[in-house]
This record gives structure tokens, sequence and C-alpha cells, in this order.
């Protein structure tokens, strides 16, 4: 089995599927992929909002409350839209007649994804993202750090919303 392991911020477009797995065509082995979909963690949202507006000049800043509950609707939230991400993302793959597998993760997503690697034995890691280009240039994107983390190519591929949401026109990814 040959695994691969893809690092993606949302749900992955049929067109950013068959583009990821035509790049393994060539490989005669049963291809298996995971889809990894990082979120975020709600308390530490608002743990963070609060703090920049502690460390703001504005010198009466109005009381804010962070109810628990609201948290945790919030993370409810969260965790339902990445679960949904995963499954869709799986899903192109399987139309594709891939085996495929997935989770999501509110741990840092390079830790994350060096965990799955060492777990599933991965050839290959795919990093999709939309463009970063502040962090690609100062090599502080995930790609750039997984490249420095892990043991196994590890490609950048660029995904792409389709230009034509009706017809799909324009599905795909650009490497990188």
């Amino acid at each position: 089995m040959y695994d691969v392991v893809i690092l993606a911020e949302q749900a992955l477009s049929a067109g950013d599927a068959a583009e990821v797995a035509s790049l393994h065509e060539a490989i005669e082995e049963p291809r298996h992929y995971f889809v990894l979909i990082p979120v975020e963690n709600a308390a530490l949202r608002v743990e963070n909002a609060l703090s920049a507006l502690a460390a703001s000049e504005v010198l009466a800043a109005p009381p804010v409350v962070a109810n628990e509950v609201d948290v945790a609707k919030a993370q409810q939230d969260i965790d339902e839209e990445a679960e949904t991400a995963v499954s869709l993302s799986v899903g192109q793959f399987r139309r594709l007649g891939h085996q495929a597998s997935g989770s999501f993760t509110p741990e840092d997503p390079i830790e994350a994804l060096a965990a799955v690697v060492e777990q599933v034995k991965a050839a290959e890691v795919i990093v999709l993202t939309r463009p970063h280009v502040v962090a690609e240039l100062l090599h502080l994107d995930w790609a750039s750090k997984a490249r420095r983390k892990l043991g196994v190519p590890t490609l950048h591929l660029l995904e792409h919303e389709p230009l034509d949401a009706e017809a799909g026109a324009g599905e795909g990814v650009t490497g990188m």
C-alpha cells in the first residue's frame, strides 16, 4: 500500500482530489489517501481576542466576558464543520476508486501531521492550501515546516476554487 497524507485547510474539491490522485498514476500498488484538516480551538480563539483587547492602547475598553456555553457551542460548530470537510474529502478519493480515510485535529497542524505520518508509515505528504505569500516567503508556511520536520517527500499544492461554480470549470490544484 502506498500511503499519502494530505494536510489541507479545507475540504478538497473533486478537481483537487483528481489532481492529487493523478500525481500517483504511475504507482502500481494500491494507494491510500489520509486527509488531515486542522481546526481552530474556540477557547483559545476567545483567549487570544481577550488578550489582544487587554494589550490594546484603549484606556477604557469595555469588559468582555466569554460565556462557557458559547465557547462550547462554537467548538461544537467548528468540529462539525471539520468533520463534514473530512467526509467530503475522503469521499472525493473514494469516488475515484482509491482507499481513503481522514480526521481533523485541534492540535498544532505540523505536530498532528508528524503523528499521522508516523502512524500510517506514509510514503509522502502533500500540503494543500490557499496561497500564503508572506508565510511562504519567510518559510513559515505548513509545507516549509513539514519539510524540516518530516523524513518523507513533501509537496505543496495550491488549492483553487472553481471559476464557474455551476460548470465546475477551473477546479484543480497548482504545484508550488
